[in-house]
């Protein structure tokens, strides 16, 4: 096996910890928080949160990460899972949050980075293509 492979795998196993922690924290904080299935290119993303009560935004589909800071990357992929989660559910995508957790190095889990667009936070309508 070469160096590349092992890191890798070492790395992936450092994310499926972390993704688990963050949602075992968040249980016992009091969310209803559950684990989404991997589904390839239709991905889901990694949690969904049931908000109670209900809100404007019921659900909040987070994408979390634990690997080098690419905001961009990151917030187009939750950006893209969230559409396939609406999409799978018949939902409108407007009716689902999206957010991506960053992990910090040397941080607990309440210090991670919380990223999302102005657009998403401020619930704007999108804007018309230049």
């Amino acid at each position: 096996m070469n160096d590349v492979a092992a890191r890798n795998r070492r790395n992936k196993r450092a994310g499926a910890r972390w993704e688990a922690e963050l949602r075992d924290k968040l249980r016992q904080a009091g969310f209803d928080i559950e684990r989404l299935r991997l589904t390839g290119v239709e991905d889901e993303g990694d949690h969904v949160i049931r908000r109670r009560p209900v809100r404007h935004r019921p659900f909040l589909i987070t994408e979390t990460k634990n690997a080098k800071f690419e905001p961009g990357a990151f917030i187009k992929e939750a950006l893209r899972e969230r559409d396939n989660y609406a999409a799978h559910r018949g939902l409108d995508p407007r009716e689902v949050d999206v957010a991506v957790i960053v992990r910090r190095r040397g941080a607990n889990w309440r210090q991670a980075y919380v990223l999302t667009t102005v657009e998403e936070f401020f619930d704007l309508p999108p804007e018309a293509a230049p």
